[in-house]
């Protein structure tokens, strides 16, 4: 036996191996789970708990190193039980890591595809990217965030892109303004662009399947809508696609960006806002106080 195959057998299904905090309250934990990675694809998705009454959160998978049994998941604190996970550290375990969820990303030779990622939806287009790359087809990358001090992951998609272009909110990297401006330049100036794939916060997939329908250009989008199980039997997340109801756990993550109803998304997005902010607060202040959870 090496001493790396010593190693390994001493690290815990679920445990952290590596913690990096990539931004101001964006954090990157590499997770030993040989018995999901060797069967994740691009668009896949887990289910994770960080503890046993821990909620279940959905979070796109950025990474696998398949060789290591190694899971990469990049996530924002936004929440409770984000927050919660964000306080874990190199050595903890979670409770629960389900996956490969969901239908992988449709990936194959299409021409010149344009690939966005905003904020915390670069690291799920990422190996999307990469395996279009692969595929042969030309790749053009934006990916925006609201300031430069945000932005991540440009060293991972340069590597993929055949050109990469960078926006954020205020200006202090890349241009100043949104993914959709960068996105509607090129369109304008006689880019040929065969598909579209956007990630990211649910106001800018709808901005860009907007810039891209006029030109009919096929536009898919990854949605995020409230999710609780994973398998499709609770039916918390329920979308609604080309006027038809559609499960984003089974059915999805990705659909066509023009079918989406947007308003209805945003709208079941928000039904919890009240109770999450007030968990939030009685979080914070058990933890100002010492009583942890």
């Amino acid at each position: 036996m090496t001493a790396d195959e010593d190693i390994s057998q001493n690290i815990a299904v679920n445990e952290i191996v590596k913690k990096v905090e990539l931004a101001h309250q964006i954090k990157l934990f590499e997770i030993s789970a040989p018995h999901i990675v060797s069967r994740v694809l691009p668009g896949h998705f887990v289910v994770v708990r960080a503890h046993e009454t821990g909620e279940r959160i959905p979070l796109t998978i950025a990474d696998v190193r398949a060789e290591d049994g190694i899971l990469v998941i990049i996530f924002q604190e936004v929440g409770k039980s984000t927050r919660q996970m964000g306080m874990m550290g190199e050595g903890d375990s979670f409770a629960d890591v389900i996956g490969p969820l969901g239908k992988p990303s449709h990936i194959e030779r299409f021409g010149t595809v344009v690939c966005i990622g905003g904020g915390v939806g670069i690291p799920p287009i990422f190996p999307i990217t990469r395996a279009l790359k692969q595929a042969g087809n030309r790749i053009i990358s934006i990916i925006g965030a609201r300031s430069k001090s945000l932005l991540i992951l440009e060293d991972w998609m340069r590597p993929f892109s055949d050109e990469l272009f960078i926006t954020t909110d205020d200006g202090t990297y890349g241009r100043k303004g949104f993914v959709t401006d960068e996105l509607t330049r090129l369109i304008r100036e006689g880019s040929k662009v065969d598909r579209v794939i956007a990630i990211g916060p649910t106001v800018m997939m709808k901005a860009v399947s907007e810039a891209t329908r006029p030109y009919g250009i096929k536009t898919v989008v990854s949605l995020n809508p409230i999710m609780v199980d994973g398998t499709g039997m609770c039916g918390a997340c329920r979308v609604e696609v080309g006027g038809e109801t559609k499960f984003a756990c089974v059915d999805g993550p990705e659909f066509d960006g023009h079918q989406v109803n947007y308003e209805l998304l945003l709208a079941r997005q928000a039904i919890y806002l009240r109770q999450e902010k007030e968990a939030m607060e009685l979080f914070q202040r058990g933890t100002r106080n010492g009583e942890g959870e």
